[in-house]
């Protein structure tokens, strides 16, 4: 499959729909679950979020591999049969997973329930019930990652992301509607969710098995398979393993730390941070396929190209909502919210944790291409690094200074990948490029985005009706967007080059 520039533009405004959307769902409905619930049980709801994260441990690197696989396969003649065997080999494998991922957690919700979580309102016999729930909801959702990556690889971004939003709004809404008419408790929240995500990961999978090309043999489990993918599957475990270590690390040490209410408060600033990644996963999704290409063509020059362009592309679309996010965390929480004390115990936590966010994502495409080339030590042996230096400076300064502690050392990690990853990566890949990155890719951008977006925070008053805020601060997102985007010189020039077109365009109508 010819994967060229206008597939990437396709797929690229396809995922920022599909993420936005999802994003926008989550902004809307979460008041409405903390209402119905209570923060006590919204903090339960954070602790399935972190375990479906720290399942993914168990992924293997299969995900990306078969996504990458279906990308290289699709390109080259008769390997009809081999996309479907790795397909069935890997699914097999995967609901294996599921079904030891589900009576896992079902085994360790008493545990859970009694030792781990400091309940205060809640019963630990009504958090129990909620997890062994739960177990059941994680095991079916878990195959969705494989499909997905599946999809992705086929280049079938477009249709992927219309199932995701299907589901996501009756995930969503469903789950607010049956908390406000039938029952709202934590069994009925989990319940909606098992059988979401049962619908979920049989349409995606459906959706893939259909995106195959068809075959005279049935497909089988092919060992061989697994064989010969071994090596990048393994590097993508390692570097997941790790990656969701420092991840998750934060909220599996305050769970055990702060009383259930405060890490609610928490989970609720990581939350709002983490929508962030609703900006980066759509670009890494996007150009991912397109360097994998170039690398296999060894299209250096088109590489170099696309890497610098994709990085100034993920600097506007992340630093200006995250500068504002930042420096107007307060009026963002308040609008959100509505709620003086979420306000008072989340604003100062929310502010840390969107800047090592948006470092996190400054990072996604550099990334990109050392997986484009099959290299992932450098990624594992950096975060394997970080796990044995910061894991216990974690649990030392979340004890001394909670949240915020925790925090600020999210923040150090981020800059640290920043620092040491960039210049360890164009040792090896795209030599002589790093100076463009750290200038034109993420400096200048972060320099305008940071002070644009703190001189917003002067001139933004935090008061006033909630109407008028909101107007206020997109007033100064676009401020603080336009001058991000003027400081980067590839997308500055799409930018007015796509003016000038639309004026021809425009021009020839009249």
């Amino acid at each position: 499959m010819d994967l060229n520039i206008s597939t990437v533009r396709k797929n690229l405004a396809a995922n920022f729909i599909g993420n936005g959307w999802i994003g926008l769902l989550g902004i809307v409905l979460i008041p409405f679950y903390i209402k119905l619930l209570g923060i006590e049980a919204w903090g339960v709801v954070g602790l399935y979020a972190s375990l479906q994260s720290i399942c993914l441990l168990l992924d293997m690197g299969l995900s990306a591999t078969l996504g990458r696989e279906m990308a290289r396969l699709s390109a080259q003649k008769d390997k009809e049969q081999e996309m479907r065997n790795l397909v069935r080999t890997l699914e097999l494998i995967y609901w294996a997973v599921a079904a030891a991922i589900g009576v896992s957690i079902f085994a360790l919700a008493p545990f859970i329930a009694n030792r781990w979580l400091r309940a205060g309102n809640l019963s630990p016999e009504t958090i129990n019930q909620a997890v062994r729930v739960m177990a059941l909801a994680i095991a079916l959702q878990w195959p969705f990652g494989l499909y997905s990556g599946g999809v992705s690889g086929l280049q079938r971004q477009v249709l992927l992301n219309g199932i995701n939003i299907s589901i996501a709004t009756l995930r969503g809404a469903g789950a607010v509607l049956i908390l406000w008419k039938i029952s709202p408790t934590l069994q009925a929240f989990f319940c909606w969710q098992v059988g979401i995500s049962a619908l979920q990961t049989c349409l995606v999978g459906a959706y893939l098995w259909r995106s195959l090309p068809r075959t005279p043999f049935a497909a089988g489990f092919r060992g061989s398979l697994l064989r010969d993918t071994w090596r990048f599957a393994a590097g993508i475990s390692g570097v997941t393993v790790m990656s969701l270590i420092l991840i998750q690390m934060d909220k599996v040490v305050l769970s055990g730390l702060l009383r259930l209410e405060l890490f609610g408060y928490y989970v609720l600033a990581g939350t709002v941070a983490s929508s962030i990644y609703l900006l980066i996963n759509p670009v890494f999704s996007a150009f991912a396929p397109r360097f994998t290409q170039l690398v296999s063509l060894d299209d250096e020059v088109g590489l170099k190209r696309l890497y610098h362009r994709s990085c100034q592309l993920m600097s506007v679309v992340i630093l200006p909502v995250s500068c504002v996010m930042a420096f107007h965390s307060k009026e963002i929480l308040f609008l959100w919210t509505g709620d003086a004390t979420t306000v008072e115990y989340t604003h100062l936590v929310l502010s840390i944790l969107v800047a090592g966010t948006a470092l996190n994502g400054l990072m996604h495409l550099p990334y990109c291409v050392q997986l484009a080339y099959g290299w992932t030590r450098l990624a594992f042996c950096i975060n394997a690094v970080a796990v044995v230096i910061l894991a216990p400076s974690m649990v030392c300064v979340a004890a001394l200074y909670g949240a915020v502690g925790a925090a600020i050392i999210w923040v150090f990690l981020n800059l640290g990948f920043v620092l040491v990853g960039i210049p360890l990566m164009h040792r090896r890949l795209l030599k002589g490029e790093q100076r463009k990155w750290y200038l034109e890719d993420v400096g200048l951008p972060l320099m305008v985005a940071v002070c644009t977006g703190f001189f917003s925070s002067l001139l933004i008053p935090g008061t006033g009706s909630r109407l008028g805020l909101a107007a206020n601060l997109a007033c100064g997102l676009l401020f603080v967007a336009g001058s991000t985007l003027l400081a980067t010189p590839v997308t500055r020039a799409s930018f007015f080059g796509f003016c000038r077109s639309r004026k021809r365009m425009f021009s020839g109508i009249a």
